[in-house]
């Protein structure tokens, strides 16, 4: 039996055409930052429990370097590990990327290389103002 909540198109997430503005806004911020999918963690039931001890694991490496406990080098190897999984995590649930700008609601299916460029670049936004942010409050110890 289908779950009609999940997206039949797997180039279409299941928030990519309907909804209000500020809905679609809020799933496309949830859809970053959570790479699990309903139907990917019915399929790669071992890869996703790896997955949350991984993702324990880089919260708690985010913490210490906020608490001025970890070295940058060693935040950086943690994210790095983190964008590795997130890439195979997403190519067997979320396998979708834009196409197009990003205020607009197209979809394809993503490649390997499609994943790694938006897992990567993603990342590397994301990482950078944790990092900046942390440096700027004198958190992070060279």
């Amino acid at each position: 039996m289908v779950d009609p909540r999940l997206p039949t198109d797997p180039a279409q997430p299941a928030y990519g055409e309907r909804g209000h503005w500020l809905a679609w806004l809020a799933a496309e911020a949830w859809d970053h930052i959570w790479p699990w999918s309903r139907a990917g963690l019915q399929r790669q039931r071992m890869l996703q429990a790896a997955g949350f001890s991984i993702a324990l694991a880089a919260t708690v490496a985010w913490v210490l370097a906020a608490t001025g406990r970890l070295t940058s080098g060693a935040v950086i190897g943690w994210w790095f590990g983190w964008s590795v999984y997130e890439v195979l995590v997403r190519l067997g649930g979320k396998r979708y990327v834009k196409d197009g700008p990003w205020w607009g609601r197209t979809y394809r299916v993503a490649s390997p290389m499609d994943m790694i460029c938006y897992v990567s670049f993603k990342n590397l936004l994301i990482g950078a103002v944790l990092f900046l942010a942390l440096k700027s409050a004198g958190r992070l110890v060279a």
